[in-house]
């Protein structure tokens, strides 16, 4: 955990207050400012946490893990700013922010999220990274800006009622995340959005960074480019994320994780130094995860763990347990499970890679590209693209995708519908359904606009959510090589035909890298959701007394017997946030304000 504390006007800040949540600094010798960390800088998994200075001129304290930082130590030694023969990645960014200004945070890459103090200029400045992998927190409270990677720390600490957000909560039993990413559970603290960065002197201001910006496609003359240089940028990632020991793989049968298996094990040069892990299921439904992981394992080398899901799933006394996420979370009705893998993973490996990232880079969205060479009247590419879909689907399916794709729309897809028992004066004051509409409207690339879109979705925040709650529960740490920038940007480059049909470019890649029965298997989304049975089996238990989650849920409404599906899962939103308003003081009192 680490924090930062700014008083504007100067006021000082009693640094003994944050005694007990570890090292307290005042950055420069300035009362106003404090910083705060629990972490020491050497950490086992590679990722530089603490504080850090440069001279007398600017102190950082946060967590980060830089990409290319070859490629940024030699930038900065050209700028005259790369004396350091071996720097940290807080010397890096340090180094950065003394060569470029407030403009450094464009320079950086990877998982991050800290606050830098510039004593010269009096200027407090917060940052994220570009995908919001690192989460980072805001409150102005009492006169003071808070800051921290915790938002427990947050709400224990800054003077605020205890006031929540009843979009997000709306937006969490409607749909299960928010869609907002700049929210959080409580009132009166914001998330800093991802690719954001957050300045305060006089006065706080917030900007964005970057954006996720493609042009037009990536042509290659030879076609094996395309995999050799998927192969190579993927590479890159998983050194740049490869710690000193071992490394874990969460690993289905799928094509995406079996190709991060394979390149982590040729990138670390030892097959003994990867190990993965597979979750599958024997009893809930038909799965053959086990099989396909089995065979790319024996394949590769590597260690494997078979970890049979169907007990996993759902806790049925999880009701009586005392653990607590920092926000609503249907993850709260199976946090015991959770916890039990996250500590046998860690005991294998502390850093864990994730396969995320090829399923909506590699979108196969032909109906927009072929319209966006034929409004160019790029005859060429559209011909070259046509024999490129024939070779892969076949001359009897090409008429048929040729009159369906080119000069009409698709039907929309079908809405998603809220619960009946979602309180509807709430979902009207936050204007949930028109929300929804607009989180669902594709993005305006030409080409590739469900692709682009879809990495701009706040999902995106609960998901990384997910992984902080791993890490917090076991000495864990879980990386995404596929969303390197470098990575993500090549896969999002490529024409969608022909190599994002069934994810080509993976499989072309991974040609004699993998076994041919697992280049050959078609994805296999699961047909049923795996909360069905054992929710249907053991119940829910009944809801609690508590009058507060009656501002939100309609009781009358709820269903008398379990449904299935999406519904199940919304239902167990409901019970989630019932466990979690439990456990939360009574809201809406200011806490003591001390004198920071």
């Amino acid at each position: 955990m680490f924090a930062a504390i700014f008083n504007a006007d100067r006021r000082p800040i009693d640094s003994e207050r944050f005694a007990g949540d570890g090292g307290t600094e005042h950055p420069g010798g300035a009362r106003h400012v404090a910083f705060i960390s629990s972490d020491g800088p050497a950490a086992a998994d590679g990722e530089w946490r603490g504080m850090a200075n440069l001279g007398a001129r600017c102190w950082i304290v946060g967590r980060m893990r830089l990409d290319g930082r070859q490629a940024l130590h030699a930038l900065l030694a050209q700028q005259g700013a790369g004396d350091c023969r071996r720097p940290s990645d807080a010397d890096l960014c340090l180094l950065a922010y003394a060569a470029w200004g407030e403009a450094f945070v464009e320079q950086l890459a990877g998982d991050f999220c800290f606050v830098l103090w510039d004593h010269e200029r009096q200027r407090l400045v917060a940052a994220r990274d570009q995908l919001g992998v690192r989460a980072l927190f805001h409150a102005e409270a009492g006169g003071s800006l808070f800051i921290s990677d915790s938002l427990d720390w947050l709400a224990s600490t800054a003077p605020l009622s205890d006031e929540l957000d009843e979009q997000w909560i709306a937006d969490f039993l409607g749909v299960g995340f928010s869609l907002d990413a700049e929210r959080s559970v409580y009132r009166h603290i914001g998330r800093l959005a991802p690719a954001h960065v957050l300045t305060a002197s006089a006065a706080v201001a917030r900007r964005r960074y970057w954006r996720l910006a493609i042009g037009d496609p990536l042509y290659c003359r030879d076609r094996r480019e395309y995999g050799q240089r998927f192969l190579d940028l993927l590479s890159m990632a998983i050194a740049d994320r490869l710690p000193a020991g071992r490394v874990g793989v969460s690993m289905s049968g799928g094509l995406d994780s079996t190709t991060l298996a394979s390149r982590t094990v040729d990138v670390a040069g030892d097959p003994s130094r990867v190990v993965a892990d597979c979750a599958h299921f024997e009893r809930l439904m038909a799965d053959d995860e086990k099989h396909f992981a089995s065979l790319a394992a024996s394949y590769l080398g590597i260690e494997l763990t078979l970890r049979a899901g169907d007990d996993l799933v759902y806790d049925p006394h999880w009701r009586s347990l005392p653990m607590r996420r920092s926000e609503p979370s249907i993850a709260t009705l199976s946090a015991r499970p959770d916890r039990m893998v996250a500590i046998e993973q860690s005991a294998q490996a502390r850093v864990w890679f994730f396969g995320e990232g090829p399923d909506n880079a590699l979108m196969f969205e032909q109906r927009a590209y072929f319209s966006w060479l034929l409004a160019r009247r790029d005859w060429r590419r559209l011909g070259e693209a046509g024999l490129d879909y024939v070779r892969a689907k076949g001359l009897d399916g090409w008429g048929q995708t040729l009159r369906r794709y080119v000069g009409r729309r698709a039907a929309p897809e079908e809405p998603t519908e809220l619960p009946v028992w979602l309180d509807t004066k709430l979902a009207e004051r936050v204007g949930l359904e028109e929300r929804l509409r607009s989180s669902e409207q594709p993005d305006s690339h030409p080409w590739h606009p469900r692709a682009i879109a879809s990495f701009n979705d706040p999902i995106w925040s609960a998901l990384f959510a997910g992984f902080d709650s791993d890490e917090a529960m076991a000495p864990i740490v879980w990386r995404h090589p596929y969303l390197d920038l470098r990575v993500l940007q090549f896969m999002l480059s490529v024409p969608p035909v022909p190599w994002a049909r069934r994810k080509l470019l993976l499989r072309e890649a991974m040609q004699g890298r993998l076994p041919d029965a697992v280049l050959k298997r078609n994805k296999t989304p699961l047909a049923e959701s795996p909360f069905d049975q054992p929710l249907h089996r053991h119940g829910l238990p009944e809801l609690s007394r508590d009058g507060r989650l009656a501002e939100y849920v309609d009781a009358e409404w709820l269903p008398k017997t379990l449904p299935h599906g999406p519904a199940l899962e919304r239902l167990m939103a409901v019970h989630a946030l019932d466990h979690w308003l439990g456990q939360c003081p009574e809201r809406g009192v200011a806490r003591q304000s001390t004198r920071l």
